[in-house]
């Protein structure tokens, strides 16, 4: 599979890469999320010093049997010693299954409130997080490496608690029943010490580098198997290609995972063997004493058992630097999440907005999509490594460095303001700076003389209101994407919402009616269906400000002039800003404003700007002059 020794292609994919250190900072952040459990997790200690307790008695009930009962004739001994044997496994199977409750109790705890606490940063992430970030690495983190920390919590953590507790128990009783068979067994445990670390490290690296290349292939899979992506993989003929990227996606994931069982499976085996010599040693050692009179049989058999009670958590500590390390990557992912800024930040004396007259001011605005890399996560996919080369990013106006270039412009309550221009002139990108899903570079959006930047973005949310450029739908009934909008509405106000928006006379053609499931994204609906159930949410929220983003453009004539009556009555006494590309939006607007490279160019009434013979004039001509053609044909 590769050139080289099997050793190599364990390490191959590590040369140059070194892992980030444990610091006590981190520790002590990971110990955080376990202060509100502090009170089972002092149980749970409890109930972990009572098994090894317990586990301990064993080999001394050994040694009494055959020391004293056994060479004694000893009936009432060796019935209650027997007994004993019976009882001890079951109180300790009692124990160990209230520690594994205690355990799952507090280590689900913490992953939820860790779950939870990355969810909400996710949702306080501006849109450009979003444009730069592939939905399947913020999957991978949610899931994948929510759930190497949940194993961290359940297993590592307590392993090495409860591995303390049992090495301290069990020396104490060995060294009390012979120092010199102690020290015989315990002398060997150097040898296992650096070989652990240097391993520890390797496979640290490992497990790390197996996240990131299941990120890699989660993210493919989230673009691939959707309705979006098999519909182009389909039309286009990439289904054979996109096997290919899929399996060498895998195949790394796979490779990876064969490394990590391979090094992991060559420390355990080292550890046994060594486990192994230090036994044949005691018994070596211990025979010998036995047959001087030193000790006896009983003795040698007792600590026989606690010698392999003594090996197996040994191990487990020596190997617990090798599982700390690799539970933490998990947790070192899950940081560097929480740990990128927000940029769309909500300021803590921020200016409530109960009432909104819709007055709209642009103050030498600018706006640039070019940031650094550190806008995603693939910032952060390398050890936390931030490569700060700058690079466009954004869906609009790529090709220049502004999106929008100061631009000065009010629009005053009521207004309806159309805007127009060539594609890439900036249009889209101003009302995505409306609502704060970015805010401006330079220069200031004002609202009712407020800068947007010093409101609650609750309140911006809750007066203004959009239709994107794309609908989206979510996979549920139509009632309830209709109550995203409004949560208590009433079926009489979706009724009336629907009825506005032209949508009405067709759910209620659908055998579920308002149940109907849409389909992922809305795909069992048309384009203009979609577009209509839209705008019914829209208008079922009721905002002071609407924001049309060619919010008609995939409807049919007839249709159209249904929701442009409607949407002149939604929009009456309303600001209202639509991008247009329909001729009937542009001649009932009060100002239209003509962007080009984002920039305003031209602004004022339809006449004035066709007398200009300007930019509006030449748009009229070549994109509105046909669709004015056409409607005076269809009414003939």
């Amino acid at each position: 599979m590769y050139g080289g020794s099997w050793w190599s292609y364990i390490y191959r994919a590590e040369d140059g890469q070194k892992a980030a250190p444990i610091t006590w900072g981190l520790l002590r952040r990971v110990a955080s999320y376990g202060r509100p459990y502090s009170r089972q997790i002092a149980f749970l200690l409890a109930a972990i010093i009572l098994s090894t307790a317990l586990s301990m008695g064993v080999p001394l009930v050994l040694r009494e049997l055959i020391d004293n009962a056994l060479p004694n004739q000893d009936v009432p001994l060796l019935n209650a010693l027997a007994f004993i044997l019976f009882l001890i496994p079951i109180l300790n199977t009692l124990v160990l299954v209230y520690q594994r409750w205690l355990n799952s109790s507090i280590g689900e705890g913490v992953i939820y409130d860790l779950r939870r606490e990355l969810y909400n940063h996710f949702q306080r992430m501006a849109l450009r997080f979003y444009v730069n970030t592939k939905t399947g690495e913020i999957m991978s983190r949610l899931n994948n490496d929510v759930v190497g920390a949940q194993r961290a919590i359940n297993t590592t953590f307590v392993s090495v608690i409860t591995n303390l507790v049992s090495v301290f128990g069990v020396l104490v009783v060995m060294l009390s029943l012979e120092w010199r068979l102690t020290l015989a067994g315990i002398v060997i445990l150097p040898l296992v010490i650096l070989p652990a670390r240097r391993l520890g490290n390797r496979l640290r690296v490992i497990i790390r580098d197996g996240m990131e290349q299941n990120a890699r292939m989660n993210a493919l899979m989230n673009e691939t198997l959707n309705v979006n992506g098999m519909l182009l993989s389909k039309l286009f003929g990439r289904s054979y290609d996109e096997k290919r990227r899929f399996g060498e996606r895998a195949e790394a994931v796979r490779n990876t995972g064969v490394r990590q069982a391979v090094l992991g499976n060559a420390f355990f085996t080292s550890l046994g063997l060594i486990g192994a010599f230090g036994t044949a040693v005691v018994y070596w050692l211990g025979g010998h004493m036995v047959l001087t009179g030193a000790i006896s049989i009983g003795t040698l058999v007792a600590f026989a058992a606690l010698l392999a009670n003594l090996y197996g958590p040994l191990q487990a500590l020596i190997n617990a630097p090798v599982e700390l390390v690799s539970s933490l990557v998990s947790f070192e992912r899950v940081f560097e999440v929480l740990d990128l800024p927000v940029e769309i930040q909500e300021k803590p004396d921020a200016v409530p907005l109960r009432e909104v007259q819709g007055r709209i001011a642009f103050e030498d605005l600018s706006f640039s999509y070019i940031i650094s890399r550190a806008g995603g996560l693939s910032a952060v996919d390398r050890w936390g490594e931030l490569d700060d080369a700058p690079t466009v990013v954004g869906a609009i106006s790529q090709a220049r460095s502004q999106a929008i270039d100061h631009l000065n412009f009010t629009i005053e309550p009521g207004q309806l303001v159309a805007l127009v221009g060539p594609s890439g002139a900036g249009k889209t990108t101003l009302t995505y700076l409306l609502p704060r899903l970015y805010d401006p570079t330079s220069g200031t959006i004002r609202l009712d003389g407020h800068d947007l930047r010093d409101l609650r973005l609750a309140d911006l949310a809750q007066h203004i209101g959009m239709v994107t450029q794309e609908t989206f739908l979510f996979h549920d009934t139509i009632a309830n994407n209709l109550h995203y909008a409004k949560e208590d509405a009433t079926l009489e106000e979706m009724i009336a919402a629907t009825r506005a928006a032209n949508i009405y006379d067709f759910i209620q053609e659908l055998p579920e009616g308002f149940e109907t499931i849409v389909g992922e994204r809305g795909y069992r609906l048309s384009g203009g269906e979609k577009q209509r159930l839209a705008i019914a949410r829209i208008l079922l929220k009721n905002p002071r400000i609407l924001v049309l983003d060619e919010a008609t453009s995939s409807l049919d004539s007839e249709s159209e002039a249904l929701i442009q009556n409607a949407l002149e009555k939604a929009m009456a006494g309303r600001t209202s800003i639509v991008i247009a590309h329909r001729l009937s939006t542009i001649l009932s607007a009060d100002v239209i404003l003509v962007m080009n490279r984002g920039q305003l160019v031209e602004h004022g009434t339809h006449e004035s700007l066709l007398a200009q013979g300007g930019l509006y004039a030449s748009l009229y001509e070549t994109q509105f002059r046909a669709e004015r053609t056409r409607a005076a044909e269809a009414l003939a």
